[in-house]
């Protein structure tokens, strides 16, 4: 928790880690609730506030075992790509010409951000009314409140949604539709070149 506010993120609400640790125990040897608490924050460690160029939205954390690391879309090396990740990969390949490393990002300054940190094995969103929405809502606000010229990736509906607490006048906002199959292969994705245009927008500001 300490951790969290020396990072410059509001601090979070005591009550989600204590509903999460009753989850725990109630689920012990039965299901399992991920990502494992050493890595619900992965994604402000690897990438602090002062460090935060571009922020991506997801919206949950993959519910199969051993796929959450706590950064959104992504999937520790030795676990199999989901659908979703593939896609991005596909994007970000034909885009900037080589494969991503989401990890490696996140320490250059890409926040890879769930809307909703945990989740129940198996069982997509059932953590979306522990109160995580509104911390990270607050995350995303504070982000746009305190810096200038981050780049906003929001791709999906329920990431667009979140725009409501992005200042366009001072950020860029990048829209997609979800990289997931159901969304990707319907247009609206693949060729957007959101990653060369974060780079070209970064490198603008630079200059600014």
């Amino acid at each position: 928790m300490k951790r969290i506010i020396i990072l410059m993120y509001p601090q979070v609400p005591q009550r989600i880690m204590s509903i999460i640790e009753q989850e725990r125990e109630k689920f012990k040897g039965i299901l399992e609730i991920f990502p494992q608490n050493e890595t619900i924050f992965k994604a402000f460690d690897l990438c602090p506030f002062d460090s935060v160029k571009v922020v991506i939205i997801g919206q949950d954390p993959y519910h199969g075992p051993g796929q959450a690391n706590g950064l959104c879309f992504s999937v520790n090396e030795d676990i199999k790509p989901p659908p979703s990740l593939l896609n991005i990969i596909k994007e970000y390949k034909n885009d900037i010409g080589t494969e991503p490393d989401l990890k490696l990002l996140a320490k250059c300054g890409v926040l890879l951000l769930n809307s909703t940190l945990t989740v129940v094995q198996g069982k997509p969103n059932s953590h979306k009314d522990i109160g995580w929405q509104e911390y990270t809502d607050s995350i995303i606000k504070y982000i746009s409140d305190n810096k200038s010229n981050v780049v906003f990736m929001l791709w999906g509906n329920y990431a667009k949604s979140k725009s409501k607490m992005i200042d366009d006048t001072k950020h860029t906002i990048l829209s997609a539709t979800h990289p997931s199959p159901l969304g990707a292969n319907k247009g609206g994705w693949f060729g957007t070149k959101h990653f060369s245009k974060a780079n070209a927008i970064l490198n603008e500001n630079l200059f600014t």
